[in-house]
């Protein structure tokens, strides 16, 4: 247990650290919050229109994909270099995260988190034009005599 000591007296340290600092914060600073307080500040510029719309779930799906991928890079080299001496459980276990991180991917291509950009609003278009109501008989327009005048009629 004498080794975890330090680890310890470390979160406590920090534990208290934090609720010292709300603490004081609380007592110290007093809440009149005005327009000027409340406006969000970027480099002094006033903000002439509103924050531009929220990113979509797809970004954040492909972006901690991204940092998976990431992290079981960071886990392979080590592996790699030092597999000999790791032996069986260190393979497994390389396994075992492997799965999960295509489990993973699997599941943002399924939702389509990589389907964006051009390529989406192409399939967009196409599955909004194409109608399971539509036939040939509803969409092909027939041309011919109807709403004309007989050839050589006199106009």
């Amino acid at each position: 247990m004498g080794q975890y000591l330090a680890v310890v007296l470390l979160l406590v340290l920090g534990i208290l650290f934090a609720s010292g600092s709300f603490i004081t914060n609380k007592i110290m600073v007093k809440g009149r919050p005005n327009a000027a307080k409340v406006a969000p500040y970027e480099c002094g510029i006033v903000p002439t229109k509103e924050p531009p719309e929220r990113f979509g779930v797809g970004f954040y799906l492909v972006a901690m994909l991204f940092i998976i991928f990431d992290i079981e890079i960071v886990f392979l080299y080590p592996y790699v270099v030092t597999r000999a001496e790791l032996g069986a459980y260190a393979f497994w276990e390389i396994i075992g995260f492997s799965v999960v991180f295509f489990a993973s991917f699997v599941y943002v291509v399924a939702k389509g988190g990589l389907d964006w950009g051009p390529v989406r609003a192409a399939v967009r278009r196409l599955t909004e034009a194409v109608s399971s109501e539509r036939t040939t008989s509803s969409t092909i327009r027939r041309v011919g005599l109807e709403g004309r005048d007989e050839p050589g009629a006199a106009a």
